[in-house]
């Protein structure tokens, strides 16, 4: 399916947060995505992959989850020096202005012409995993897909500790999980924490572990990009 890009701005606290837009191109409603990026924010790896979803019949809107800090359109390069700016970010954004940002994006998507209001969803990667099952939370939500979702089990996410295991009954819909086995970011024992959270509040869930799939597996920009586990995510999840 062809799709359609843009970018739309909107205020959250005060601070204008750019969001992708990717949407299929034939006139109609579909589901809308809130499309979580890593903490590299939107460069072209997850550019590709909100279009790729797009393309299966979404509303993808993907918004740059640092807009408070970063200027409008700063993409942090997947590189030491990246991975320190966007930790440092990531760790100096207040949990509480995460949650306002997918309360905002979850607004629009539901007063957007071209979306189904009924069916709404999450979708996000590493840190944006993490955001997109808190994200669940909120009301009106059918699915949500976590890839490779990083600091669930620990409360890491921003400024202080995150509750989303001690929150996790409050998830509305159903949930699509995918690690890689040899996930440094997420072990054994932490995918396991956040698996005993989810059946012990019998919230609907499947869980994937992909064989020799490393951390951020889905981004076509570097050494761990693995193309087959990364077709297998987007079966499951599109079927999901």
């Amino acid at each position: 399916m062809q799709i359609t890009r843009r970018n739309v701005e909107l205020v959250v606290d005060d601070s204008l947060m750019r969001v992708y837009i990717a949407a299929p191109k034939p006139v109609g409603q579909y589901p809308g995505i809130l499309f979580y990026s890593d903490i590299y924010q939107l460069g072209g790896p997850i550019i590709r992959l909100a279009n790729h979803l797009a393309g299966y019949g979404y509303v993808v809107a993907a918004p740059e989850i640092f807009h408070r800090i970063e200027p409008i359109g700063t993409v942090i390069e997947p590189n030491d020096l990246g991975r320190m700016q966007g930790n440092d970010d990531a760790r100096r954004t207040a949990i509480a202005a995460y949650d306002a940002d997918a309360s905002a994006v979850m607004e629009f998507l539901k007063k957007n012409d071209s979306v189904d209001p009924a069916k709404l969803g999450r979708h996000g990667f590493c840190i944006g995993g993490h955001l997109a099952l808190r994200a669940a939370f909120l009301r009106d939500v059918r699915g949500t897909v976590c890839c490779y979702p990083t600091g669930i089990h620990m409360g890491k996410l921003g400024q202080g500790v995150a509750d989303t295991l001690q929150r996790i009954n409050e998830i509305k819909g159903e949930v699509f999980i995918a690690f890689g086995s040899i996930d440094p970011h997420v072990p054994a024992a932490a995918r396991q924490t956040v698996i005993q959270a989810l059946e012990l509040a019998n919230i609907p869930h499947k869980v994937l572990l992909y064989e020799g799939a490393d951390h951020t597996f889905m981004r076509d920009d570097g050494d761990r990009f693995d193309p087959v586990a990364t077709d297998q995510v987007w079966a499951e999840a599109t079927a999901f």
